[in-house]
């Protein structure tokens, strides 16, 4: 009798079916889409004006090399007098300008806010034209700089992010080589979501995925919550701080005993 051949397991060769390297790629492509989508559409929602017109466009052109080109190149890509402005967005040039920051007056260790030079037409035609040079922050939207935010979560997000430079009350302060963080109890909500965006001077970026969009919103209504009440306790000595206010009582304060001690006991004898 013949012996039944017991057959063997095949063994798995290991080889990948040809298509599986396709299907790993697109999927990788359908996420980092989908992704890079989630965060646009999240960094879009800053931006509530519609597209500027071509008509604006070259009205805020002819405004920049009348006014800016000197420093920033006929073109805005950057001259050894100042930075290329390509892909600053409208929010840096609004800030800047709404400001009256630019254009720049003098040459110093930062630019100084100073009265307007432009009309608001003017502001906008010019953000609008370096906007159309590239891609940028946007300016925001109404809804996140009018202080309807939770001014709580802001307080928090404020002494975390900004105080170290601004003062816990947004009353500035000194910085090294000259500058300085500027006081922010009169810069409207617009203004202070620019600067954030933007990183103007010495001040770092803070994108939306460093501080988001409603975030924001909160740090504004914070500043503007301690803009609208001012120090229930009497005088805020400049709001600078435990340190100075420390300072003035062990001065003054105590100074004041001293005198009065004094004066006190000279009566007495």
């Amino acid at each position: 009798m013949r012996e039944k051949r017991t057959s063997k397991p095949r063994r798995k060769s290991g080889r990948r079916h040809p298509l599986a390297t396709v299907a790993l790629i697109a999927i990788g492509l359908a996420v980092t889409g989908g992704a890079y989508a989630a965060i646009n559409s999240s960094t879009a929602t800053a931006d509530t004006r519609p597209v500027a017109s071509q008509s604006t466009i070259e009205q805020g052109e002819k405004l920049f090399q009348a006014n800016c080109a000197t420093c920033h190149g006929m073109g805005a890509a950057g001259t050894s007098a100042g930075p290329s402005l390509v892909g600053v967005g409208a929010a840096s040039v609004d800030f800047q300008v709404g400001t009256g920051r630019m254009p720049l007056a003098q040459t110093g260790p930062q630019a100084e806010q100073k009265p307007v030079q432009f009309t608001d037409d003017q502001v906008k035609a010019l953000a609008d034209y370096v906007a159309s040079l590239g891609p940028g922050p946007s300016i925001p939207a109404d809804h996140l700089t009018n202080g309807g935010g939770n001014a709580a979560n802001g307080a928090e997000l404020f002494r975390i992010n900004c105080a170290m430079c601004h003062n816990v009350a947004g009353a500035g302060g000194a910085l090294t080589e000259g500058k300085f963080a500027p006081a922010l109890t009169d810069v409207s909500g617009v203004h202070i979501y620019e600067a954030m965006v933007s990183g103007p001077q010495s001040m770092p970026v803070f994108n939306d995925l460093n501080i988001s969009p409603e975030d924001k919103r909160d740090i504004i209504t914070y500043l503007k919550y301690v803009q609208d009440n001012r120090s229930p306790g009497g005088f805020e000595l400049g709001s600078l701080g435990p340190v100075a206010e420390g300072l003035f009582i062990w001065i003054f304060g105590l100074g004041s005993i001293v005198a009065l001690t004094i004066w006190i006991t000279a009566k007495s004898n």
